[in-house]
Order: C-alpha cells, then sequence, then structure tokens
C-alpha cells in the first residue's frame, strides 16, 4: 500500500522526504523500516518451515491414524482409557 514508482513503501518515502529535509530522523526511520522488513521475512520463513513440516507429518503418520481408527472401530462398547494410554507409548 502507498508504493511509489519504484516500489517503496509509505514509510519509506517518509523517511526519503525527511532526509532530503535534512532531519535525522529520516535515516532512523529508514533503519526501522529495513529491520521490521528482515524480521517479517524471518517470521514468514520460520511458518513456511512449520507448515511443511506439519504436512511431512500428516503424510507420516497418516497409515499408523488409519490403523487405529480401524482397531478402535473394531471394538464394541467403550474404549478403556489402559488402551488408548497404548497409542502414546
Amino acid at each position: 500500500m502507498g508504493a511509489d514508482k519504484s516500489g517503496s513503501g509509505s514509510t519509506m518515502q517518509a523517511a526519503a522526504a525527511l532526509k532530503r529535509g535534512g532531519l535525522g530522523l529520516g535515516s532512523e526511520l529508514e533503519s526501522t523500516v529495513e529491520i521490521w522488513t528482515s524480521q517479517v521475512k524471518h517470521v514468514l520463513q520460520a511458518c513456511a518451515h512449520i507448515s511443511n513440516h506439519l504436512d511431512y507429518s500428516k503424510k507420516l503418520y497418516a497409515h499408523e491414524d488409519a490403523k487405529i481408527a480401524a482397531e478402535i472401530r473394531g471394538r464394541t462398547g467403550p474404549l478403556p482409557v489402559s488402551v488408548l494410554n497404548d497409542y502414546f507409548k
């Protein structure tokens, strides 16, 4: 939002205007935007890594989950807690 022809956002545009006006705040605002942008990229990379791991785990355990579901469906009556505990070892 607020990007100019070069792709600079409104905050970077404000930083440039402050620098042109001879205010030191412009450089500080520019540094803040660069740090923020870097941190956002790191968070996005971490989210992608977590998502990939969850997809992998889902595929890895799908067969085991199906086996457990089949065993539970084949029972008559309630499933004792001791049996459920066996699946978490």
